[in-house]
Protein backbone atom coordinates (compact mmCIF):
# COMPACT_ATOMS: atom_id res chain seq x y z
CA UNK A 1 0.00 0.00 0.00
CA UNK A 2 0.97 3.68 -0.40
CA UNK A 3 2.25 5.53 2.08
CA UNK A 4 -0.21 8.64 1.50
CA UNK A 5 -3.79 6.45 1.23
CA UNK A 6 -6.63 8.38 -0.96
CA UNK A 7 -9.14 9.87 1.95
CA UNK A 8 -12.89 9.50 1.08
CA UNK A 9 -13.12 13.30 0.14
CA UNK A 10 -10.03 13.15 -2.32
CA UNK A 11 -11.76 9.81 -4.13
CA UNK A 12 -14.91 11.38 -4.25
CA UNK A 13 -13.28 14.84 -5.80
CA UNK A 14 -11.72 12.59 -8.35
CA UNK A 15 -14.97 10.47 -9.04
CA UNK A 16 -16.71 13.56 -9.61
CA UNK A 17 -14.12 15.17 -11.51
CA UNK A 18 -13.41 13.00 -13.87
CA UNK A 19 -17.72 11.65 -14.50
CA UNK A 20 -17.79 16.00 -14.93
CA UNK A 21 -15.53 16.05 -17.62
CA UNK A 22 -16.44 12.73 -19.25
CA UNK A 23 -20.17 14.02 -18.96
CA UNK A 24 -18.64 18.16 -20.39
CA UNK A 25 -16.68 16.34 -22.94
CA UNK A 26 -19.64 14.20 -24.26
CA UNK A 27 -21.75 17.54 -24.39
CA UNK A 28 -19.05 19.26 -26.29
CA UNK A 29 -17.73 16.90 -28.95
CA UNK A 30 -21.14 17.18 -31.05
CA UNK A 31 -20.83 20.75 -30.96
CA UNK A 32 -17.08 20.53 -32.47
CA UNK A 33 -17.82 18.39 -35.11
CA UNK A 34 -20.71 20.51 -35.67
CA UNK A 35 -18.74 24.05 -36.16
CA UNK A 36 -15.69 21.99 -37.85
CA UNK A 37 -17.04 18.98 -39.79
CA UNK A 38 -18.43 21.50 -42.76
CA UNK A 39 -15.04 23.52 -42.85
CA UNK A 40 -13.36 20.08 -43.37
CA UNK A 41 -15.44 18.53 -46.36
CA UNK A 42 -13.86 18.92 -50.02
CA UNK A 43 -16.07 21.88 -51.39
CA UNK A 44 -18.40 20.80 -54.88
CA UNK A 45 -18.81 24.53 -55.46
CA UNK A 46 -16.68 24.38 -59.10
CA UNK A 47 -18.60 21.23 -60.14
CA UNK A 48 -20.61 21.24 -63.33
CA UNK A 49 -24.81 20.14 -63.39
CA UNK A 50 -25.50 18.31 -66.45
CA UNK A 51 -28.46 19.14 -68.45
CA UNK A 52 -30.97 17.30 -70.77
CA UNK A 53 -29.70 19.94 -74.00
CA UNK A 54 -27.23 17.79 -76.87
CA UNK A 55 -24.56 20.35 -78.02
CA UNK A 56 -25.57 19.27 -81.39
CA UNK A 57 -28.93 20.89 -81.18
CA UNK A 58 -27.69 24.20 -80.45
CA UNK A 59 -28.51 26.88 -82.68
CA UNK A 60 -28.18 30.83 -82.58
CA UNK A 61 -31.51 31.33 -81.27
CA UNK A 62 -31.73 31.24 -77.46
CA UNK A 63 -33.14 28.26 -75.88
CA UNK A 64 -34.28 28.13 -72.28
CA UNK A 65 -32.69 24.83 -70.59
CA UNK A 66 -33.71 23.82 -67.46
CA UNK A 67 -31.55 21.38 -65.48
CA UNK A 68 -31.66 19.91 -61.39
CA UNK A 69 -29.10 18.88 -59.27
CA UNK A 70 -28.66 18.05 -55.74
CA UNK A 71 -27.77 20.88 -52.95
CA UNK A 72 -26.50 19.60 -49.26
CA UNK A 73 -26.79 22.32 -46.48
CA UNK A 74 -25.10 21.09 -44.21
CA UNK A 75 -27.02 17.83 -43.39
CA UNK A 76 -30.17 18.79 -45.68
CA UNK A 77 -30.40 17.52 -49.02
CA UNK A 78 -32.83 19.29 -51.60
CA UNK A 79 -33.22 19.24 -55.35
CA UNK A 80 -33.10 22.78 -57.01
CA UNK A 81 -33.76 23.51 -60.44
CA UNK A 82 -32.28 26.40 -62.36
CA UNK A 83 -32.77 27.69 -65.79
CA UNK A 84 -30.53 28.80 -68.65
CA UNK A 85 -30.58 30.86 -71.93
CA UNK A 86 -28.56 29.00 -74.16
CA UNK A 87 -27.11 29.28 -77.68
CA UNK A 88 -24.15 29.73 -80.17
CA UNK A 89 -22.41 32.93 -80.55
CA UNK A 90 -21.32 34.38 -84.02
CA UNK A 91 -17.79 32.10 -83.13
CA UNK A 92 -19.45 29.48 -82.75
CA UNK A 93 -18.97 29.57 -78.94
CA UNK A 94 -21.75 28.46 -76.69
CA UNK A 95 -23.36 30.87 -74.54
CA UNK A 96 -25.31 30.17 -71.56
CA UNK A 97 -26.79 33.40 -70.27
CA UNK A 98 -28.81 32.75 -66.28
CA UNK A 99 -32.24 34.64 -66.61
CA UNK A 100 -32.00 36.73 -63.49
CA UNK A 101 -32.27 40.07 -64.18
CA UNK A 102 -29.43 42.55 -62.18
CA UNK A 103 -32.11 44.81 -61.48
CA UNK A 104 -34.24 43.46 -58.83
CA UNK A 105 -33.44 39.69 -59.10
CA UNK A 106 -37.04 39.05 -61.70
CA UNK A 107 -36.62 36.63 -64.67
CA UNK A 108 -36.23 37.78 -67.96
CA UNK A 109 -37.35 35.78 -71.37
CA UNK A 110 -36.08 35.49 -74.59
CA UNK A 111 -38.19 38.07 -76.82
CA UNK A 112 -41.13 39.54 -77.03
CA UNK A 113 -43.49 41.38 -79.57
CA UNK A 114 -42.45 44.51 -78.86
CA UNK A 115 -38.26 43.31 -78.73
CA UNK A 116 -37.93 40.23 -80.64
CA UNK A 117 -34.48 39.93 -80.59
CA UNK A 118 -33.73 41.00 -76.37
CA UNK A 119 -34.23 39.60 -73.52
CA UNK A 120 -36.74 41.31 -71.81
CA UNK A 121 -37.77 41.75 -68.09
CA UNK A 122 -41.71 42.42 -67.38
CA UNK A 123 -41.04 43.73 -63.68
CA UNK A 124 -39.64 46.91 -64.91
CA UNK A 125 -39.45 46.59 -68.59
CA UNK A 126 -35.93 46.12 -68.56
CA UNK A 127 -34.06 45.28 -71.87
CA UNK A 128 -30.59 43.10 -72.53
CA UNK A 129 -28.94 42.54 -76.13
CA UNK A 130 -28.16 39.07 -76.71
CA UNK A 131 -25.41 38.62 -75.24
CA UNK A 132 -26.59 39.43 -72.46
CA UNK A 133 -25.72 43.48 -72.22
CA UNK A 134 -28.21 45.57 -70.16
CA UNK A 135 -29.71 48.18 -73.11
CA UNK A 136 -28.74 51.65 -71.92
CA UNK A 137 -31.65 53.60 -70.66
CA UNK A 138 -33.45 50.37 -69.42
CA UNK A 139 -33.34 49.91 -65.78
CA UNK A 140 -30.79 46.52 -65.56
CA UNK A 141 -27.89 48.04 -63.78
CA UNK A 142 -25.42 45.23 -65.13
CA UNK A 143 -25.05 42.22 -68.04
CA UNK A 144 -26.52 39.16 -67.51
CA UNK A 145 -24.45 36.52 -65.35
CA UNK A 146 -22.96 33.69 -67.71
CA UNK A 147 -22.25 29.84 -67.09
CA UNK A 148 -19.28 28.52 -67.84
CA UNK A 149 -19.95 25.59 -70.15
CA UNK A 150 -18.22 22.03 -70.75
CA UNK A 151 -19.11 19.24 -72.98
CA UNK A 152 -19.83 15.69 -71.62
CA UNK A 153 -20.51 12.51 -73.85
CA UNK A 154 -22.50 15.36 -75.78
CA UNK A 155 -24.57 16.52 -73.54
CA UNK A 156 -23.81 20.30 -71.99
CA UNK A 157 -22.79 21.01 -68.60
CA UNK A 158 -23.11 23.98 -66.61
CA UNK A 159 -21.13 25.54 -63.53
CA UNK A 160 -22.10 28.33 -60.93
CA UNK A 161 -23.18 31.74 -63.00
CA UNK A 162 -20.27 34.30 -62.66
CA UNK A 163 -19.08 37.76 -64.54
CA UNK A 164 -20.43 37.65 -68.26
CA UNK A 165 -17.69 36.80 -70.24
CA UNK A 166 -18.99 37.87 -73.69
CA UNK A 167 -19.96 42.08 -72.68
CA UNK A 168 -17.57 44.30 -74.14
CA UNK A 169 -15.90 46.00 -70.67
CA UNK A 170 -15.51 49.76 -71.14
Amino acid sequence: MSKNPVTRRQFLSYTLTGVGGFMAAGMLMPMVRFAVDPALKAEASGDFKMTDMKVADITEEPVRVDFQYEQKDGWYTSDVTQTAWVYKNEKGEIVALSPICKHLGCTVNWGNENHPDQFFCPCHNGLYTKDGNNVPGTPPRGPLDAYPVREKDGFLMLGNPEENPFVNKK
